[in-house]
This record gives structure tokens, sequence and C-alpha cells, in this order.
């Protein structure tokens, strides 16, 4: 059984840290420091309370499974007698690949050292490193302790071992885990859903529809779909004779601007992050923001029971 060492206790940190110990695998979690550790285990007692609320696992279970998360603000501690490391830090290449030409040389050859990086280049990230054959990406998606795929990344230098221990650990983890087979910029998750909202942005901008009834278009039909067929199976079901008539005439016409909107821009230079900064596109205030995190935790909760 590995022992779990996550570096970063921030939304996907500490979320990780909780999908491990929901396995009962022995988990540490590194913090920069004591704020930023109690941040981490408030974030774990809140998920543990939902999952608790929606008659996922009862309090005395929930709790026994927070006290065997071990924190620490030491790097030193958090890798002692771990078997297997996962950095969440924030998402910048320079910062990624010192942070694992350091752990490179705190960690014995045989601890593998995995990044939760969105979209960045294992094999970017390891240059640095002198074993780079030990060094993968393990994508979660957020929230990591609801949503099941995990997209596993291997570099030019990552070996079949850390492969196969990765893929074993996932499914101790309950996790859907794929391989990307070959590196490209946002693996694939990230590239189907940045081409939806790529689209989605365009129609908004070009007053199509209202940015509610965008998000419905989806909701209540492709989003209800999608969840049991992918793109692929649904178009073998739909005809492909009738996905390629269409793709025909439409494809051309669909947008393919090669960076971010105006109106995202806008929003990002005003400090309009969205849910974070209280205002987005929609008005992030406290009733609606309760309101779709209940939501979305509580669909994704009774789709992990099906599971």
């Amino acid at each position: 059984m590995e022992k779990l060492a996550i570096i970063g206790c921030g939304t996907m940190g500490h979320s990780i840290a909780l999908n491990a110990a929901m396995a009962e695998l022995p988990v540490k979690m590194y913090g920069i420091d004591e704020g930023d550790i109690a941040r981490g285990k408030a974030g774990i007692l809140k998920n543990l309370t939902t999952l608790s609320d929606h008659g996922f696992m009862d309090t005395d279970k929930a709790l026994i499974i927070s006290s065997k998360i071990i924190t620490t603000t030491s790097i030193n501690e958090v890798i002692e007698d771990s078997t297997y490391v996962i950095e969440a830090i924030p998402e910048d290449l320079n910062l990624k690949m010192n942070f694992f030409q350091n752990l490179d040389k705190l960690c014995n050859e045989d601890i593998i050292l995995a990044s939760n990086t969105s979209g960045l280049s294992p094999t970017a990230i390891a240059s640095l490193t002198k074993n780079a054959q030990r060094t993968i990406v393990t994508h979660f998606w957020n929230p990591a302790h609801l949503v099941p795929l995990v997209e596993v990344v291997r570099g030019k230098e990552t070996n079949d071992i850390t492969v196969s221990r990765t893929f074993a650990l996932l499914k101790i983890m309950k996790k859907k885990p794929i391989e990307v087979k070959k590196e490209v910029p946002g693996f694939v998750a990230n590239r189907l859903q940045l081409a939806l909202f790529r689209e989605a942005l365009f129609l908004y901008e070009q007053g199509i529809a209202s940015k509610e009834d965008i998000d419905k278009a989806v909701v209540y039909s492709i989003g209800r779909r999608l969840c049991m067929t992918g793109p692929l199976v649904s178009a073998d079901m739909g005809g492909l004779d009738v996905f390629s008539s269409i793709s025909d005439y439409l494809f051309s016409d669909l947008c393919n601007t090669s960076e971010s909107f105006t109106s995202i821009k806008d929003l990002v230079k005003d400090n309009k992050l969205g849910s974070k900064s209280g205002q987005g596109l929609y008005n992030w205030d406290k009733v609606f923001t309760e309101k779709m995190n209940n939501k979305r935790d509580a669909e994704l909760i009774r789709f992990l029971k099906l599971d």
C-alpha cells in the first residue's frame, strides 16, 4: 500500500488528501504555514459535513477520516516514510520545475513524484531532476474527492513501473483513471471543456442567447446525455452519417479564436473572477454561491453512491 504525501492545502490539495483518507490510505498533507494548514483542515471538515449531510457516511466515520490526515509545515516530515508524493502547488511551470528539482534531491529514487497540474508538460516539470523516470502527472478534477476522473500523463522519460503503480494507487482511491498516451497542452478533458467553453462564450458575445440560456442548453441536453455516453459513443448511437453531415456544414462556422475573449479579459482586469471574488459572468452573492455549491455537490455525491 502506498503512503501518500500531499504537497499543498489549497482547493485541490486538501481534497486529494481527503480522497486518500476515505480510501484508508496513510496520508500526510503539507502546508506552507499554520494558517495554510488551518484553511486546509477547514475545507476537509466542510467536505466531510456535506458527505454526512447527504448520507454518504455517518458523523463518526467522518471524524475518524479527518483524524487520519496528518499535517505538517515541514517538507522533510511530509516525505518521511512516504512512497508516493502528489504536488498540488500553483500552476506556474518554473515554480513546479524548481520544486520537483528539490523533491528529487530529497526523496529516495523509488518514491514516485506526481504533479496535479491541469495541463503543464510532465517532461518540462521533470526537466531539472536527475530521476525523471519516476515523475508523472496525476490530474485530479475539482472537487477531487467527488469527481472520479484522474488523467494520468507520462513524460518522455516516465517508466512503466511509475505508470503501473499510479494506476494501482488510483484504483484503490476508487478513481476512474485514463491514460493520456501523448503529451499535449491541457491533456484530454480540459481540451474538451475549453472547446465547449469557447463556443459558449462566442454565442454569448454574439448575443445569440443569454448566459442563462446557454448554460441551460448544456445542462438540459448534452449534459444529461454525456454523463452516461461520451461524445464518441454518442456519435455512434446517433449515427456517424448524421454526425458527418452536420460536421460538414457546421465545423467551418464554429468559433476558432486563438485567444481568450474580450469580455472575459475585461472581467479579469476588473478582478471579477467568478465565485472566488463574488462577481463574474454571474453575481456570486452568498445565497447564489451556497445554492450552486450545494446543487453541484449533491449531484456528484449521488453519482458517487451509484459508483
